[in-house]
């Protein structure tokens, strides 16, 4: 992938860059799958009766138990910060918090990552991005970078090259390949 540049267009700015058919694949396969995660999340909901009247929608009250969505979805609170500042907050606070804000966040990372997918060429080739586009393709790569890092456990840590025997090795190249990208359209996003 080339490094974004900004271009001033008669119809307005626009982000550029270029990738190559593979970096295109795994870019669309690695979004495909966080999407595929947020969808059944948000088909898990338990219908509610209320909701349902009043057209409001609601979502799950719990924590995901899977690794990857509980870092793109964590509790608005942790219970044990409220304890040590003696704040004696109700422990359903997060899920009714959850259930009331999940299903919109859940629609803003899906736009965001639908985004991607119609921006980035399949085969490979020219991405032009409007400054709507990178805002969500920033947000999207975020989250793609947020699943990846859990899922083969980033921390603070971990160092930036593993052995390469480890078979986590090829999964951080991708990790710092997607840093990289979001790096690089925040750096031509500024002013």
């Amino acid at each position: 992938m080339r490094t974004w540049s900004r271009k001033n267009s008669l119809s307005g700015v626009k982000f550029r860059s270029e990738m190559d058919a593979r970096e295109a694949s795994v870019l669309r396969s690695l979004v495909t799958s966080v999407l595929s995660l947020l969808e059944e999340r948000s088909e898990s909901a338990p219908q509610d009766d209320l909701a349902e009247l009043t057209g409001l929608r609601t979502g799950n009250s719990t924590a995901p138990t899977d690794a990857a969505l509980a870092r793109l979805l964590p509790d608005f609170f942790k219970p044990e910060d409220a304890i040590a500042d003696g704040d004696a907050r109700d422990s359903n606070a997060n899920g009714a918090l959850r259930s009331l804000h999940e299903p919109d966040i859940i629609d803003a990372k899906l736009q965001a990552g639908s985004v991607i997918l119609q921006t980035v060429p399949a085969e490979g080739g020219k991405v032009v991005l409007t400054p709507e586009q990178a805002d969500a393709w920033l947000s999207g790569l975020n989250d793609v970078r947020l699943a990846l890092g859990t899922t083969i456990g980033i921390d603070a840590d971990t160092p930036d090259e593993l052995d390469p025997d480890d078979p986590r090795a090829p999964h951080l190249d991708v990790y710092h390949w997607l840093t990289w990208m979001q790096d690089s359209l925040v750096q031509v996003l500024l002013p």
